[in-house]
Order: C-alpha cells, then sequence, then structure tokens
C-alpha cells in the first residue's frame, strides 16, 4: 500500500478542536438511523457511544502519525469491553464505524483549507478502510476466544454430567453455552472415530451440526476412548441415536432412557456409561442399543443399578406369581422346549404356552428370544442369591 500523504499541522489542529462535536454528531446520528441501537441497554449504549468518541479522537491521532506508520487499526474498539461483541454484530460496527466517518467527511469542508480538502477526504477514506479491518480482526479474536471459553465450558458439563454432579452451577454454565430450558434429554456413549485423536474439535462440530439439523440440543466430549454427548430437545432417544451414529467410530453405540431435564441426565449418562463398558459381553448387540437391552450385562459387571432394574422388573414381578416363576424357571432348565417344559410340569403344552405369554406380559421379557431368555435368567439367579442371603 502506497505511503499516505501528511495532513498539514493547521488541518490536524482544526480536526483536534472539533473532536468533541463531531463525536456527538456521530453518536446522534447512530441513534437515529439505526433501529438496533435502540434495542441495546443503556450500558451498551454507553459503550458504543465510547466506540465512536474514540474513533474521532483515534483519527486525530492518526492524522498526525508519520507516513510510515505505527498505528494499529482497530484500536478505538478497546474502548469497549469485549462483551460488546456479542450484543452488536460486525455488521453493526462497520454501520457505526461509516457513522463516525461520515460525520467527518460531512465536515472536510469545514475543517481544511480549499487547497487541504481532497487530501483529507483521501485520509477519511483510508481511515475508514483500515478501521473495518480492525473490526473484523477485533471480532475474529474475540470469536476465537469465545469458541476456546465455550469449549472448556462445555467439557466442564459433561463431566459434571457423566460424575453426576449436575447442581445449579452447571445449569448456569449450561446457559452461558445457549442451552436452553429442552425437555427429553437423552446420552449416547460410543467409540470415539479415529480422527478424534487429531482433531477433536472437527469430530465435535461435525456432531453438534448433525443434532442441530435434528433441531435438537448438543452437549459432547471425548473422555478415554469414549465419545459422550447428552442431547437436549430428544422425543425418540433409539431414533436420534439411529441418526447420530455416523458422529461415533465402529463398535457399540448406546443411549440412556430419556429424562425430563439436564438435571436428571446423570441418570441417562450413568446408564449409558455402563452400557458400553458391558457391550462387549454381548458380541450381536445392536447398534444403536437402549442401555435398558443391557441389563444383564451390565450387572455382571457390577452395576448396582442393573441388578436392582433386574430385581424389579423380573424376579419380584414373578416372585408374586409362584405359578409363573416356577415356569420360567423350569422352562430355562429343560430341554425340548414348551412340550419339554409341559411335561416336566406335568401340564398341557397350551398352559405352557399361555403361562409364557403371561410372563411377557409381566416382564417384558420373552424367554423364546435368545437374550431376553439370558435376562429373565440373570435376575432370576440375583434373585435367588439375594433370597439366600437374607436367610443368612
Amino acid at each position: 500500500m502506497a505511503p499516505r500523504a501528511r495532513i498539514p499541522a493547521a488541518t490536524r489542529q482544526a480536526v483536534r478542536r472539533r473532536a468533541g462535536e463531531l463525536a456527538t454528531a456521530a453518536t446522534r446520528r447512530i441513534e437515529e438511523h439505526h433501529e438496533w441501537y435502540s434495542e441495546l441497554s443503556a450500558q451498551e449504549r454507553s459503550w458504543v457511544a465510547q466506540v465512536a468518541q474514540a474513533g474521532i479522537a483515534d483519527f486525530v491521532a492518526w492524522l498526525g502519525d508519520p507516513p510510515a506508520g505505527r498505528h494499529h487499526p482497530g484500536g478505538i474498539f478497546a474502548a469497549a469491553p469485549r462483551a460488546l461483541t456479542r450484543s452488536v454484530t460486525l455488521a453493526q460496527t462497520l454501520e457505526l464505524v461509516r457513522e463516525v466517518v461520515g460525520v467527518v467527511e460531512d465536515h472536510v469542508e469545514d475543517l481544511a483549507r480549499p487547497d487541504e480538502v481532497v487530501r483529507l477526504r483521501e485520509a477519511v477514506l483510508r481511515y475508514s478502510g483500515e478501521v473495518a479491518f480492525g473490526a473484523a480482526m477485533v471480532y475474529a479474536e474475540a470469536a476465537e476466544q469465545r469458541g476456546a471459553w465455550d469449549a472448556r465450558l462445555e467439557a466442564l458439563v459433561l463431566d459434571a454430567v457423566v460424575r453426576g454432579e449436575v447442581d445449579d452451577s452447571t445449569r448456569s454454565q449450561v446457559a452461558a453455552l445457549g442451552w436452553s430450558s429442552r425437555s427429553g434429554v437423552t446420552v449416547l456413549v460410543g467409540e470415539a472415530p479415529e480422527q478424534a485423536t487429531e482433531d477433536i474439535e472437527g469430530v465435535l462440530s461435525r456432531l453438534h451440526k448433525a443434532a442441530a439439523r435434528r433441531g435438537a440440543a448438543a452437549i459432547a466430549g471425548v473422555q478415554g476412548r469414549r465419545l459422550v454427548a447428552v442431547l437436549g430437545g430428544v422425543s425418540d432417544a433409539q431414533e436420534e441415536a439411529r441418526v447420530l451414529a455416523e458422529c461415533f467410530g465402529p463398535g457399540p453405540l448406546v443411549h440412556g432412557p430419556l429424562v425430563g431435564s439436564l438435571l436428571e441426565a446423570s441418570l441417562s449418562a450413568a446408564a449409558a456409561v455402563a452400557g458400553f463398558d458391558a457391550a462387549g459381553g454381548w458380541p450381536m448387540c445392536p447398534r444403536p442399543c437402549p442401555a435398558s437391552d443391557l441389563l444383564p450385562e451390565r450387572a455382571l459387571a457390577g452395576d448396582e443399578w442393573a441388578r436392582l432394574d433386574l430385581l424389579s422388573q423380573v424376579w419380584e414381578p414373578l416372585r408374586e406369581q409362584p405359578v409363573l416363576l416356577e415356569t420360567a424357571e423350569q422352562h430355562l432348565d429343560t430341554k425340548g422346549g414348551l412340550e419339554g417344559t409341559a411335561r416336566t410340569l406335568y401340564v398341557h403344552v397350551n398352559t405352557v404356552r399361555y403361562r409364557l405369554g403371561r410372563i411377557i406380559d409381566l416382564t417384558g421379557y420373552d424367554l423364546a428370544e435368545p437374550h431376553d431368555a439370558f435376562t429373565v435368567r440373570v435376575a432370576l439367579t440375583l434373585g435367588r442369591l439375594l433370597e439366600e442371603t437374607s436367610k443368612s
């Protein structure tokens, strides 16, 4: 860029004397011509006024710089806190710059001698370009810092959810991330993609975008070999997991139960994490898989919640129906299917068939299905062991 011509001292002095008047005029024009200004808070409007005043003062200083120039474009934005970049967009900031420059340009003929008017007008245009570039730099830096801060905040929230330590501070952190109050929250846990070792930001960005396309909010992070995502605004956890499966690496993908809010998300996270850790015990585990389908594997891996669920869902209902309990145990231990069970119990095959149907109604598990039968087997074993323990 060619060096700019030096503005005579008399012209610079004239601009300096009128600085206050020009700043006031610039603020008034912003207020009159831009609706967004009136929507700002009183504090934010005062910040904008400071920027306008700083713009005039900075222009005066800029005029006095030697042609080589040691001026830093965008320095006028130091007059306002970085928080202003959250309430005033870059486009609005450029409008602000244009108004400040426009006020100076309107008064060029009053500020300079006739033979200096063209030179001062050229200086105004050049200054306008430099400040616009400076504004873009300020916003780019603010966005970068905000992105880094949001990433740290997201990691803290995710850690609180997984550890079961969600409290009021977590709620305020989530609000800072832009997560609105959403019902229908579930947690997905799967393998982190291979590229996560080199590009975690890219992996998380892909998941966020995929969730956003579904109208869901997402808080996600890589924890060890796991990619964990908390999703809000979900109506069908299984369908959400199916659609987002491509964002995870190969292997098991487990989702926790649907809960009512982020404050309850730890329940979903505990189930999903336990399910993912135990999924290796079921080689034919579907993808995605509800954590509730992995109750026996979770129970065997030491998940106390899974044991309690099996006892309450299977053992206790069947214990209250001794005939059904006996039928279930005999069917699981007898060869020959329905006929073998009927012979062992000395009943008709149709009676066995009816009782197995009642077991399905009572527990939700079908003993004709291998994994359902395994689930019931583990539940009955836990129940028998619990009874033995209570006797001793």
